[in-house]
């Protein structure tokens, strides 16, 4: 739906209008910054952190042995 005429704000003045609902609303901003997946190295990365954590735990018993320790199984 395109905007009427007389009602002219610039991206700035919605943005910080969003932001006032947002905060209003007990809300805050957070940044995080994730590895870009699209990156040249990304994949390689991976497989060599995968390759380190297989290496460390061949059978994935200590990281299985934590996540049965850490979460919450539900009631079946």
């Amino acid at each position: 739906m395109p905007r009427s005429a007389g009602n002219r704000t610039t991206p700035h003045e919605r943005m910080a209008s969003y932001r006032q609902r947002m905060r209003a609303a007990g809300l805050r901003p957070v940044q995080i910054w994730v590895p870009d997946t699209r990156s040249p190295g990304f994949i390689e990365a991976c497989r060599r952190q995968a390759h380190a954590v297989a290496a460390h735990d061949p059978g994935g018993d200590e990281i299985m042995a934590w996540i049965e320790k850490v979460y919450e199984w539900p009631d079946s």
